[in-house]
């Protein structure tokens, strides 16, 4: 019931955000125009069906990275089965996942076009250089703040400049207009690199971890300069509530596995009241283990590709886990083991080279390299160990 009324705080909370957007553009400026604009600085680039391995984000790795990330998630996270378990009903539970693959796209997809109406709102709205005001007050403390504000000024020329240019845009879709936006629009991601440069410095110069990377905060920053307080409590209650949601499942997930998986294995038979004890202790000391991590991890690009990133390095092993044990019965435990370690190493290490650009593989397909692996190496190690005992 609980997730029920989360996910209804959700959808009202970003109807409200969309509609108040589009309603703080400029009169003449409409939905259609608002995409127009967009479009001309390449955020509407949905589908790219290159076989660039340089982009890490083609239809082909969505369908078939994205396949296997998503049949990972939603079919063997025990945060998500769950969910399906608990349902009062095979009926329900039936309902339950039918709902959350009719909805998932449907959402993302909304949710990334709020993002979108978000550029072009700034795009007639003055943005700050850096849309985190903590890492804005460190670097304007230190001795970088003058070179910091001569660029906020430039990144306000720059604006100025640009405003005459969209309304060009809108008006006749000047082709010199939509190449000066898009330079224009570069430049200033070029002024805003270099603003993330000087946070960095001044933090290191202060001994103080702050957060440069500001993509996170952007819906943040417009939510809180732009709406009606009480506006402002429903989104930033959405924004806990997606957060709430995430962060229960998980730390049950882990709670109960911990508990049911590793201490009852290992203890023997206990009460059911002990269990419930000893499965909200662990829950407790999962909880407190995500804030250290989350006290010391970065975010990435942004929070959503860390998720994605994370879950691409583990989730396709574990689908070939439980594809072996769907459909390679004649494979036995002992090899899956040796198999799930192997393989585990291999895609970390295969995520390292990525990064470090000593090979070209995208995050998204180590979700179909890691099933892929995992499922070969254990067949073989099986067939082996039969032709072993055949000859012996």
């Amino acid at each position: 019931m609980t997730q029920k009324h989360q996910m209804v705080v959700i959808f009202i909370g970003m109807f409200i955000a969309f509609f108040l957007i589009v309603d703080k553009l400029p009169q003449d400026i409409t939905f259609t125009k608002a995409l127009n604009i967009a479009s001309a600085n390449g955020k509407m680039e949905i589908l790219d069906f290159s076989f660039d391995l340089n982009n890490r984000y083609t239809f082909w790795s969505g369908i078939i990275g994205g396949t296997f990330l998503m049949l990972s998630y939603f079919g063997t996270d025990q945060s998500q089965v769950q969910r399906y378990l608990s349902g009062k009903s095979v009926k329900e539970m039936q309902l339950g996942l039918i709902f959350n693959g009719l909805l998932k796209v449907p959402m993302q997809f909304f949710i990334l076009l709020v993002g979108v109406m978000v550029f072009v709102f700034y795009q007639f709205n003055e943005a700050p250089i850096n849309f985190n005001p903590t890492a804005t007050e460190v670097v304007l403390n230190s001795e970088y703040a003058e070179e910091y504000i001569n660029l906020q000024k430039e990144q306000q020329i720059l604006f100025n400049n640009k405003q005459d240019y969209i309304k060009s845009f809108v008006n006749s879709d000047n082709p010199e207009a939509t190449s000066y936006i898009s330079a224009a629009n570069k430049h200033n991601d070029s002024l805003r690199n270099r603003a993330r440069i000087l946070i960095e410095k001044a933090g290191k110069n202060q001994n103080i971890k702050v957060e440069s990377n500001d993509k996170d905060y952007v819906f943040i920053h417009f939510i809180l300069n732009n709406l009606p307080r009480g506006l402002i409590g429903l989104l930033l209650a959405v924004i806990l509530s997606a957060a709430m949601s995430s962060t229960a499942s998980e730390l049950n997930a882990l709670g109960s596995t911990t508990t049911i998986d590793l201490y009852k294995r290992n203890t023997g038979e206990k009460t059911e009241e002990h269990m419930v004890k000893a499965s909200k202790w662990f829950t407790f000391a999962w909880g407190i283990m995500a804030i250290g991590v989350a006290c010391v991890a970065n975010l990435a690009e942004n929070l959503i590709q860390l998720v994605n990133i994370i879950g691409s390095i583990f989730y396709g092993n574990v689908l070939g886990i439980f594809l072996l044990a769907f459909f390679f019965k004649f494979v036995k435990g002992q090899a899956v083991f040796i198999a799930a370690i192997v393989t585990q190493l291999v895609v970390i290490a295969l995520f390292f080279l990525n990064e470090y650009h000593i090979i070209n593989l995208p995050f998204l397909w180590l979700n179909f390299v890691g099933c892929a692996i995992v499922i070969v190496i254990a067949c073989l190690l099986q067939l082996n160990n039969k032709n072993d005992r055949i000859t012996a």
